[in-house]
């Protein structure tokens, strides 16, 4: 089983469309502003939605949405860390907290302009 898409939260989709394709460089499938943000990641999809939009039920879906923070983990080995580290400081993304876990294993985490919590992690945090 693997996951096929993942959902956070967002009102102004106008940035959180900025942020994930400048900064993170994912790629739109698809856009409504007033609605919903699709992006690629390899082989899933990060959805982004207006809670205030999709609690309605006028999508052919049943209506879903949530209030408060989100949070996503993406994959990142060691050099790939580091890259993510440099370059959202480059971009004034502050680091809002880095950790090593147990099994020697880091991570870190920022926000996206909703403020939900990012993370890049390396894999052998849950697989060795």
């Amino acid at each position: 089983m693997r996951i096929l898409e993942t959902i956070l939260y967002a009102e102004d989709l106008v940035a959180a469309q900025r942020f994930y394709t400048d900064v993170l460089g994912l790629e739109v499938i698809s856009f409504d502003p007033n609605r919903d943000l699709f992006l690629r990641l390899e082989d899933s999809v990060l959805i982004l939605f207006k809670a205030s939009k999709t609690i309605v039920n006028d999508a052919g879906v049943p209506p879903h949405g949530m209030t408060g923070i989100g949070h996503v983990a993406f994959r990142a080995n060691a050099d790939e860390l580091e890259s993510w580290k440099d370059k959202l400081e480059a971009v004034g993304v502050p680091i809002i907290q880095e950790r090593t876990w147990g099994n020697g294993s880091r991570s870190i985490y920022f926000n996206d302009p909703a403020g939900n919590v990012l993370e890049f992690a390396e894999p052998h945090l849950w697989f060795r």
